[in-house]
């Protein structure tokens, strides 16, 4: 089953304020996405967190979730990036 996953890693960073967490967690959930790992920090009033997620079962191609959570992002004064795993990896490998 763990190979069938569509596993994307989420960034979000930016001055922290309330409900960062709640906006991006509700956006996945009203589109089937779900948050298998979660980690966030803040740092002197600045916001971190990564997620990674399955987008298995989505209800939206994964290019408009990336789109929708970026401008997301933008309502709530943050920075999400949203990268498939494999590219991720890629990416970070040196």
């Amino acid at each position: 089953m763990e190979k069938n996953r569509q596993k994307t890693i989420i960034t979000v960073v930016g001055k922290d304020t309330v409900g960062i967490i709640a906006r991006i967690c509700t956006y996945l959930a009203d589109n089937g996405i779900n948050v298998l790992d979660i980690s966030q920090t803040i740092v002197q009033d600045y916001f971190n967190m990564m997620m990674i997620a399955d987008f298995t079962e989505s209800k939206k191609p994964f290019a408009q979730c990336q789109n929708d959570l970026t401008e997301l992002g933008k309502e709530i004064g943050v920075d999400v990036k949203c990268q498939r795993e494999e590219i991720f990896e890629k990416m970070h490998r040196i």
